[in-house]
């Protein structure tokens, strides 16, 4: 599975409403952090219920969580859009 489809679908964890996983590698070609695979630098635009009573920091623990250690090892640099 491409680890776009692997975020989308453990982001799906957190019931939201809207979601989108957004593959920004290529505007760091060449940059630190490009490992040359093409899936090094990702945006998430999410808006979940389950997260909106939690603070920035919060919210960001628990996306960082529902990817998992194993993922977020594999990437570079994850923006974060919450609604």
């Amino acid at each position: 599975m491409a680890l776009q489809a692997e975020i989308h679908a453990r982001l799906m964890t957190l019931d939201p409403q809207t979601l989108d996983v957004i593959n920004e590698s290529h505007k760091h070609a060449g940059h630190a952090g490009d490992d040359g695979t093409g899936e090094s630098h990702w945006r998430v635009v999410i808006k979940a219920s389950s997260l909106d009573d939690m603070s920035r920091i919060a919210r960001h623990r628990a996306i960082h969580a529902a990817i998992g250690p194993d993922l977020m090892a594999r990437i570079h640099a994850l923006a974060i859009d919450l609604r």
